[in-house]
C-alpha cells in the first residue's frame, strides 16, 4: 500500500486492513533493523498508541536506523538531534530572532516542530536542556516567550541512550523518564540476524531501499482506531490492581503512577487491534508490563535494575492479582479476523 492508496481503515472492515498496513510497515522495519519480531511488534504499539520511546541499547545495535527507517516509511517529517552538554534548550525548541526591518521578533521554530524527533543519546544532554522536551512530550505544545504553539500530528519522540557507559552523562529523571510511554531495548542480533545484516548491505543500505507506505493521514487514521478497542470495567479494574500492586511491593521504593495505568490501557487496546482483537483480555497485559512499567518504578533491590532479574518480580505481581472473568469480552474479540499474536 502506497503513501498515495485511497484505502483507509475507517470502512467497516477496519481491522483486517489495520493489520495489513501494520504488518507491511513491520516488514519494511526487519528489512532494516535485524532484532526480534516482537520487539518491532512493541514498536508498532509504541506508534499506534501516540506514545513516545525510549530505546535503550549499546551502541551500533540500529537505534537511529529504526527511527529513519520509521520516518521514511511513514512520510513524516523527521529531524534528529544530537544530544551534547552544550545543547541549549533552544537548540531544540527554537528562538526568537530579531527582524531589524520590521522591528520585531520573530519565533524560529526548532527541530521540535516535526513528527518525528529523534533525541540521539539523550542521557547527554543537561538536566536543563532534557527538560525542554516535557512540554512537548505531555502536551504537544512549545511556549516560548509567552506564546504557546502547538507541534505538528502525529507527533512522536524517539530517543537513544547507551545504558552501560556513564561518563559525561546525565541520567533522565523519574519526571522525564514517566513523559515515555515505553522503554524498549532491541539486543544483540543473532549468529542469522548479523550474517543478513552484513549480506544486505553489500550493495548499499538497504534504508536506501525503503519506499514511503502511509501519510499524515493515514498514521492518524490508524491511531485512531485505538480508540475504538473495548475496555471494560473488569479489565480496567484488573490493570488497577496490577499497577497499585507496584507501589505496594516490598522491592520497590516507588511504585508506578497512575500514567502508568494510562500508559498500560492504552497498550494493551494498540496490541488487541494489532491481534485482531475487539477487546482487552488479560493475555494482552502480561507481556506489556516489563516495556510500560519498568522504568516508571524506582527498585529498592539491585537485581531488578536489570531487565532479566525483574521476571521473577513480574511473575509475582501476576500471581498477586486476581485474573477477572472476560468471557463476554474475549467472545466479542474472536469474533474479529486473527492475526499473529506473537506480543
Amino acid at each position: 500500500m502506497s503513501a498515495n492508496s485511497t484505502a483507509s481503515p475507517d470502512s467497516a472492515s477496519a481491522q483486517p486492513k489495520v493489520q495489513a498496513m501494520i504488518h507491511q510497515l513491520q516488514q519494511a522495519l526487519a528489512s532494516v533493523v535485524q532484532t526480534e519480531p516482537a520487539t518491532l511488534r512493541l514498536v508498532m504499539v509504541c506508534l499506534l498508541s501516540r506514545g513516545h520511546l525510549l530505546l535503550e541499547d549499546a551502541p551500533g545495535l540500529g537505534k537511529t536506523t529504526l527511527a529513519r527507517a520509521l520516518g521514511k516509511a511513514l512520510s513524516l517529517k523527521m529531524k534528529r538531534i544530537q544530544c551534547t552538554p552544550d545543547l541549549m534548550p533552544t537548540d531544540i525548541t527554537g528562538i526568537s530572532v530579531y527582524n531589524t526591518e520590521e522591528h520585531q521578533f520573530h519565533f524560529m521554530p526548532g527541530p521540535v516542530f516535526s513528527h518525528l524527533l529523534l533525541a540521539d543519546e539523550i542521557n547527554r544532554a543537561t538536566p536543563r536542556t532534557q527538560s525542554a522536551l516535557l512540554e512537548a512530550m505531555a502536551e504537544g505544545t512549545v511556549t516560548a516567550d509567552r506564546k504557546t504553539y502547538t507541534l505538528p500530528k502525529p507527533f512522536m519522540v524517539m530517543a537513544t541512550q547507551n545504558p552501560v557507559e556513564f561518563s559525561g552523562t546525565f541520567p533522565l529523571p523519574e519526571a522525564q523518564l514517566d513523559r515515555f510511554f515505553m522503554r524498549l531495548s532491541l539486543g544483540y542480533p543473532n549468529e542469522d540476524q548479523e550474517v543478513a545484516l552484513m549480506l544486505a548491505q553489500q550493495q548499499g543500505h538497504p534504508l536506501d531501499q525503503i519506499k514511503p507506505l502511509f501519510n499524515e493521514t493515514q498514521v492518524l487514521a490508524l491511531q485512531g482506531q485505538v480508540d475504538k478497542v473495548t475496555l471494560s470495567e473488569p479489565m480496567a479494574r484488573y490493570i488497577s490492581q496490577l499497577v497499585r500492586a507496584t507501589r505496594e511491593h516490598v522491592g520497590v521504593k516507588l511504585g508506578a503512577s497512575p500514567r502508568g495505568s494510562l500508559a498500560l490501557m492504552q497498550a494493551a487496546r494498540a496490541l488487541a487491534l494489532l491481534n485482531g482483537k475487539n477487546a482487552v483480555t488479560p493475555a494482552l497485559v502480561k507481556p506489556l508490563l516489563e516495556p510500560i512499567l519498568a522504568h516508571r518504578i524506582l527498585f529498592r533491590d539491585a537485581t531488578l535494575q536489570r531487565a532479566e532479574g525483574r521476571q521473577e518480580f513480574w511473575q509475582q505481581l501476576l500471581a498477586s492479582v486476581a485474573v477477572p472473568d472476560y468471557a463476554a469480552d474475549d467472545k466479542a474479540s474472536d469474533a474479529a479476523p486473527k492475526a499473529d499474536t506473537t506480543a
